[in-house]
């Protein structure tokens, strides 16, 4: 989830290889000794980072939405200048960003939100919501005859095609990172050009 290229942080080392296991083997299939064992600490030593499991699931997931949010508003504000199908392009390189290098988090998201408390559960549906709506103004900027009920069906069902990356085979089994993306891409960019142009 660390955005700069410095090394990472020892909770963000944490929390990457919670993610990992809590998707290999679920949430309550993995113990804080494994999680500890895969940074090389003491389990017990975990608790100097996080009170518990159920607040690293917390920030992972409160994290991801907050972080997807965020990186949304950073690119429509960069890239509107360029107009409103750069900024589309954009945002679709962002997700495909995500959906490739934190898939484990796609899994986690999918297998484990109704495990968080009621309270992080609704931050990172009202950031998920502001996501979306974020996506529904610009995609109805370049399809301006798309009413928005349609636009949000559309930019949900280009959240299921790419956050599918998960279930499209192996690491190293696809035909490579860049040719992934390019592909992932086009078929956003076809899904909405369909609903938009029809």
């Amino acid at each position: 989830m660390a955005t700069r290229t410095d090394a990472p942080t020892r909770r963000e080392q944490i929390l990457k290889e919670a993610a990992r296991l809590f998707a290999e083997r679920g949430f309550h299939g993995v113990g804080v000794d494994e999680i500890g064992a895969a940074v090389g600490i003491s389990g017990p030593g975990l608790y100097r980072h996080f009170p518990g499991k159920d607040a690293m699931l917390a920030e992972l997931l409160v994290g991801i939405s907050d972080s997807l949010l965020t990186g949304a508003k950073r690119r429509l504000a960069e890239d509107g200048a360029a107009g409103s199908e750069a900024v589309l392009d954009s945002l679709i390189e962002g997700h495909i960003d995500f959906a490739l290098d934190d898939r484990p988090l796609i899994t986690l998201h999918d297998r484990e939100l109704d495990r968080l408390r009621d309270a992080d559960r609704k931050m990172v549906r009202q950031l998920q919501r502001q996501y979306v709506e974020l996506w529904v103004g610009v995609l109805r900027e370049v399809y301006p005859a798309l009413a928005e009920p349609a636009a949000r069906s559309a930019v949900h069902s280009v959240f299921g095609l790419l956050n599918s990356t998960p279930h499209l085979g192996r690491p190293g089994s696809l035909p490579g990172r860049a040719v992934t993306a390019s592909l992932l891409h086009r078929m956003a960019r076809g899904a909405f050009a369909a609903v938009g142009e029809g």
